[in-house]
């Protein structure tokens, strides 16, 4: 049981090494949008227009920081704010068709870069891959 245990801490510790150095590759190559206000593009593009609050909370920052993300998101021409339908004293923020064209930029370079790096793979390495993404799938995917 403890070499199971001692395999999974293993394989655990390898995994994050590996997913984390990744990921930060591929964030390096398309940095031009800060890390917290490119999540905070998805969530409006993910989950429609919404308040301050919401985004805060799914993004698990405090308001008076989203109130500064949403400010540089402004500044640069990616959100646009509406009065809430339901609440007049509240705005919703949605993407501005410049956020739209540029969560598409950085998808399409990250996706560039990441088929540069699966060229270099093997035929056997790249099969290895594709099997291997439904359990990483089902390892991101949220609790309900």
């Amino acid at each position: 049981m403890s070499a199971t245990v001692s395999g999974d801490a293993h394989l655990a510790s390898r995994l994050s090494l590996a997913v984390g150095r990744l990921h930060r590759r591929v964030r390096i190559a398309t940095n031009d949008v800060p890390p917290l206000q490119l999540s905070t593009l998805v969530s409006i593009e993910n989950h429609g227009p919404l308040r301050l609050g919401e985004l805060a909370q799914r993004e698990a920052v405090t308001a008076p920081t989203m109130s500064r993300v949403l400010m540089a998101l402004g500044h640069r021409g990616l959100i646009v704010r509406t009065i809430d339908a339901e609440d007049a004293r509240s705005v919703r923020v949605a993407l501005s068709p410049e956020g739209v064209r540029v969560l598409a930029e950085v998808r399409s370079r990250r996706a560039a870069l990441l088929d540069a790096r699966l060229a270099r793979l093997s035929p056997e390495q790249r099969a290895t891959l594709a099997a291997a993404l439904p359990v990483l799938e089902t390892m991101v995917a949220e609790e309900c």
